[in-house]
């Protein structure tokens, strides 16, 4: 009997756990998952949470339920990864062998890296959304802050959803006005890349609706320190700005145990093939979701359609067939523009989110790079769509793991 080890119970590894159960033999293989947190969260409900959009129910169940009963569910602490020994450690003394593992560690906000983000105005006057407790504590200040200067800002790349700090002043812009104080309250988005986002078609349409929507914006801010007894943020250049409330995404880093275990890079992520998903220094080490360092968005949509190519790779790995090179990047995520409206964006490693339609060619009913009502119900729609499919390893219809240029108006990246 041969064991495969998933660590991590999040969206990816919950995914790889149920695709692998109906695909490996029980008589053969044996499976386990290994998580120390027994609460699984809808991470993009977290956006919705200070807004009072979502409920704190409505974003976390209970993790088990979505583990095929096949699988064994260890829920401890992990200490390391032994790969010269196809080995983890528990932090209990305990040891877990693996044939295959697959690393589904995901990404951490560590808000500790820079300086004076943690002080006293930690969770009084700066706040951060990804987080469960982090949302929720925010979602109690906006119900009773009477406005000022808000400043939406990132800390520095690569981070979780890549288009949800936008999102957030765009919703933040929205809620105000619902609330009847926009004109109190003065919104910045602040950012280290030169745009709105990382890709430059998506950024023009994203940049003019900041300007539509009056939210002053602050490129190339590579954050030093948090000057929180003065109220402002500074970067190395000394470039500043000041804040009454500060919404910050601290840094994002992979898993401390892979550095413990020595597997990661300098944010603990782990060097894999962007096409196979087989780590780089260990074949039968697998990396998927969050805690790789591939090229593409960190974000449950990306997971989907890595889960699909790993699970057929992972076959292939047993049955020493050559590895299909398929995963091309693919990502598509709602981006809610305030005002019961959302964009549609679909992309991959080699292709500019565009204008067409979306899941089917000509017809959509989704477009691809507009602003409707319809792309924001399908936001809303997707939480349903996760819980029931996504975790599930449930296929979406008409929505494949490489990205379709049917229906779009393509521009390859040079």
């Amino acid at each position: 009997m041969k064991n495969l080890l998933i660590l991590g119970a999040g969206t990816a590894g919950t995914m790889m756990a149920n695709h692998l159960n109906s695909k490996l033999p029980a008589v053969d293989w044996n499976i386990s998952i290994i998580d120390e947190c027994k609460t699984h969260y809808y991470q993009p409900g977290f956006l919705f949470l200070p807004f009072d959009i979502y409920s704190s129910k409505q974003v976390k169940k209970k993790g088990s339920k979505f583990i095929p009963k096949r699988v064994s569910y260890i829920q401890q602490s992990i200490d390391k990864i032994i790969p010269e020994e196809n080995k983890v450690l528990l932090k209990s003394g305990e040891s877990c062998s693996y044939d295959i593992l697959i690393v589904a560690t995901g990404t951490k906000t560590v808000p500790e890296e820079i300086e004076g983000m943690t002080g006293p105005d930690w969770k009084n006057k700066i706040f951060d959304f990804y987080t469960y407790d982090g949302s929720k504590a925010l979602r109690d200040k906006l119900r009773v802050w009477e406005g000022g200067k808000l400043v939406v800002h990132i800390a520095e790349m690569p981070i979780k959803c890549p288009v949800a700090p936008l999102e957030f002043a765009f919703l933040a812009d929205s809620y105000f006005k619902n609330k009847g104080i926009r004109d109190k309250v003065d919104i910045t988005f602040v950012t280290p890349l030169s745009g709105a986002f990382t890709k430059p078609r998506a950024t023009q349409a994203l940049d003019y609706l900041l300007k539509e929507k009056n939210i002053k914006e602050v490129t190339d801010f590579n954050i030093e320190r948090v000057d929180y007894e003065n109220g402002k943020i500074v970067d190395y250049g000394e470039k500043e700005v000041a804040y009454d409330l500060l919404v910050t995404v601290p840094t994002n880093m992979g898993d401390p145990l892979i550095e413990r275990s020595g597997l990661g890079d300098e944010l603990n992520f782990i060097p894999t093939h962007k096409a196979t998903l087989q780590t780089l220094a260990h074949k039968n080490i697998f990396a998927i979701g969050d805690a790789t360092n591939l090229p593409a968005s960190k974000a449950g949509s990306v997971a989907h359609f890595e889960a699909e190519i790993l699970t057929d790779n992972v076959l292939r790995f047993i049955n020493d067939d050559p590895l299909k090179e398929e995963f091309d990047g693919h990502s598509n995520c709602f981006i809610e523009t305030g005002d019961g409206k959302a964009l549609l964006i679909d992309f991959n490693y080699t292709q500019e989110p565009v204008e067409g339609s979306f899941p089917l060619p000509g017809i959509g009913p989704l477009k691809l790079l507009k602003e409707s009502k319809l792309n924001h119900m399908g936001k809303l729609a997707f939480r349903w769509v996760y819980w029931n499919m996504l975790l599930k390893g449930v296929p979406i219809p008409f929505v494949s793991s490489q990205m379709s240029e049917k229906g779009k108006q393509i521009e390859k990246i040079k």
